[in-house]
């Protein structure tokens, strides 16, 4: 009998938009992905799905951009508003206050859609991770933490994606490098904070993680909660004949390549 394993290389950490863009290079069939997404009823985004490079390695950059006249989230590294827009809610020079979304909501939001049960499933046990994170780090209970409008649409997109796509590749085992986490200060709507973002941290908890002190975000909240979910183990690269690759690219220039890469491989049990 034969495992298909699914490894995930986090050598330059993981985000939501690196995951899908993995995933995708490893050949999964991307009209399928984008058909049962629409499943989602979430407006105000397009997607950008395009081949590229990253220090001359060729890969998947998906990108989520919002369609918010004048607010050109994609002009400065696609990650840089999916991490602390969750959990804060002092945003209302945006004009959009009505528009945060809390927990429930985004689970009303799954449920009502017609994706898949495991993927429902997947999607909300992803988000309860960051929702609980972030309510532990502002000291708000569950139901009242809420997730700004543009980093919810974000995160909705990148979490509920990364579940199709491993329900489309179906492994029978996932297994995680450590993550490679980064250092430094990032900027939010609460002013300088430290990398990681201490809602990061907090879903980082119990996985193994290590620094070479590259001061950038490497792992965001919804990388974190992503592998949280997937990973069954952490280890090395595991005894496997490789069958696919596929590799993420990120936005940052870093001393190392901004990428996640992805294995599929087979092992004889």
């Amino acid at each position: 009998m034969e495992e298909r394993i699914l490894y995930l290389d986090c050598l330059s950490g993981i985000s939501g938009d690196m995951t899908i863009g993995a995933l995708l290079d490893l050949g999964l069939d991307q009209d399928a992905f984008l058909s049962e997404l629409k499943k989602v009823k979430v407006e105000g985004y397009t997607l950008q799905i395009e081949k590229n490079q990253k220090n001359g390695i060729t890969g998947v950059d998906f990108d989520v951009i919002m369609e918010k006249p004048g607010h050109g989230h994609h002009d400065h590294g696609h990650h840089d508003h999916e991490h602390h827009g969750h959990g804060h809610h002092g945003h209302g020079h945006h004009g959009h206050e009505h528009h945060h979304r809390n927990l429930k909501d985004i689970e009303k939001l799954i449920d009502d859609s017609d994706l898949e049960e495991s993927v429902k499933n997947m999607s909300k046990e992803m988000f309860r991770h960051v929702a609980k994170a972030e309510g532990k780090i502002h000291d708000k209970p569950l139901d009242q933490v809420h997730f700004h409008e543009v980093g919810a649409i974000d995160s909705i997109v990148d979490i509920i994606g990364v579940a199709i796509l491993i329900h489309q590749l179906n492994p029978d085992k996932i297994i995680s490098s450590p993550l490679h986490i980064g250092t430094g200060f990032v900027k939010c709507a609460h002013g300088k904070i430290p990398v990681p973002a201490p809602a990061t941290l907090e879903i980082l908890k119990g996985m193994p993680v290590y620094s070479t002190g590259i001061r950038s975000e490497l792992v965001t909240p919804t990388g974190a909660a992503i592998v949280k979910v997937l990973a069954d183990e952490f280890r090395e690269t595991p005894l496997m004949e490789i069958e696919s690759i596929g590799y993420g690219l990120g936005t940052k220039d870093l001393e190392i390549t901004n990428v996640l890469r992805m294995m599929v491989g087979k092992k004889k049990v």
